[in-house]
């Protein structure tokens, strides 16, 4: 059925930087039928219209603002007259007489609505109910469009309960005129645009609010009790505004006295890979209650890794060490892992034995992690790390700093008398320096300490 072509009534049309106002049209007339000319006609219209606006969002793009105006008036006594917006330009006008129009209307280039509240509802029983059903069906049709209310001087009442709904104004028809009006809907537009704005930062922030909150749920807390050991970690991930990353660890004591210590890296470094880790810091940690270690964990972990991985590629390093009741000894197992760096009393800092280490998780199904001893003595430091201490740039070059330029560095450090957290800030400060600034891989280090007479 052939839609019927909206009446202008009095009001300039303000098309092409040219106001003229538009010949009226019988609104109960059918539209011709389309013919080749014509319907490229049309097309080209309709092409026009859309060009000049933003995508629905009531951006301008410099070619001026668009007003709809939805009214009944049989009388014609609404008269909108000329109007220009801050620049000079003129400000193109539609009309439409009842909501089905304005919903046809209501293209992409349109920037604000002007809406008679005096406009009859959609259905009688509703506005029976509700003086304000025709904009509330407005706000719903336009969610994006700034809305003019437009009411009679003796109805402030309802013009400020129609701001409340969520026009951005009212105006009273008897006071209407082209500099008031202009105003207002410069007004009305650019407040939508800022309630925009200002509703999306919030949205933005409660969601890393809660995004914040959940990661740091995540972040493992340390289970020591009644260890004469000390700890202390640093956590940096190399996600932009994120919590968390695909490193991991943890540390637990158990009911025999030992304390059971654990860093891994799943290979890459999104949300998915994040919650990998989690995974396996939470089985690890079960399944070293349940009184697994070494071998049989490890093989374990792997299982889990199989089964909760989004990707057959996907793969995770890891080194565990449990340390005896006593504090002078541990078991260690490399799971593709770089060594933990140990410094005795006494002694310069140094790694412990890396060979006889297994292939990281998820590579080789059958794959064997044997278990080996070291003797920690009775005063010591462990620091745990994951490569991205090691993988940062040295200056401009490809250089890395390796794990024998962590050494160093260690040394240099604990020889400036520093120890626990303020050793862990600044190894991991002058990693980042000596990149050039902030680090792309995930960053997870952590430090045992024994210190002399402890039992």
């Amino acid at each position: 059925m052939p839609a019927p072509i909206p009446r202008q009534r009095a009001i300039p049309a303000a098309e092409g930087g040219q106001a003229h106002a538009a010949p009226p049209h019988d609104t109960t007339a059918p539209a011709p039928a389309p013919t080749a000319n014509n319907k490229s006609n049309t097309n080209t219209n309709r092409s026009d219209n859309r060009s000049t606006g933003s995508s629905g969002n009531g951006h301008s793009n410099g070619s001026g603002l668009s007003l709809l105006v939805i009214e009944d008036d049989p009388a014609g006594s609404l008269s909108v007259p000329e109007l220009l917006d801050s620049a000079g330009k003129p400000i193109r006008i539609r009309t439409a007489r009842n909501l089905t129009e304005a919903e046809r209307l209501l293209t992409d280039d349109v920037h604000c609505i002007l809406l008679d509240l005096a406009l009859p509802a959609p259905g009688a029983a509703e506005a029976d109910d509700d003086e304000l059903v025709a904009l509330k069906h407005v706000l719903r049709l336009a969610p994006r469009h700034a809305v003019l209310a437009l009411t009679a001087n003796d109805d402030s009442e309802r013009g400020a309960e129609a701001v409340r709904v969520g026009a951005q104004d009212y105006l009273f028809r008897e006071e209407l005129d082209g500099r008031l009006l202009s105003r207002a809907i410069r007004y009305a537009v650019e407040r939508k645009r800022a309630d925009a704005a200002q509703r999306q930062l919030t949205e933005s922030r409660l969601r890393a609010q809660e995004n914040a909150r959940l990661e740091r749920g995540l972040l493992p807390t340390p289970l020591l009790d009644g260890s004469p050991l000390r700890f202390a970690a640093r956590y940096r991930p190399g996600r932009s505004r994120a919590l968390l990353g695909g490193d991991f660890y943890d540390t637990v004591r158990t009911p025999d006295g030992s304390v059971h210590v654990m860093i891994g890296d799943v290979c890459g470094h999104g949300p998915d890979e994040a919650a990998l880790g989690v995974e396996l810091r939470i089985a690890w940690r079960a399944l070293t209650f349940a009184g697994l270690c070494g071998d049989e964990l490890l093989s374990t972990l792997q299982k889990v890794l199989e089964h909760e991985r989004a990707d057959d590629e996907i793969f995770a390093t890891l080194c565990t060490v449990d340390i005896a009741p006593d504090g002078r000894r541990a078991g260690l197992c490399l799971a593709g892992h770089p060594a933990p760096l140990i410094a005795r009393e006494g002694r310069l800092a140094e790694l412990l034995p890396y060979e006889d280490g297994g292939p990281a998780l998820g590579l080789l199904p059958r794959a064997r992690w044997p278990r080996r001893q070291v003797e920690l003595g009775g005063a010591w430091s462990l620091m745990l790390y994951t490569d991205g201490l090691i993988e940062g740039r040295i200056g401009e070059g490809n250089q890395r700093l390796g794990q024998d330029g962590m050494v160093e560095m260690v040394r240099r450090q604990i020889a400036a008398g520093l120890r626990g957290d303020e050793l862990l800030e600044a190894a991991v400060n002058e990693v980042r320096d000596l990149n050039g600034g902030d680090l792309t891989d995930d960053v997870a280090v952590l430090l045992l300490d024994r210190s002399p007479g402890a039992r």
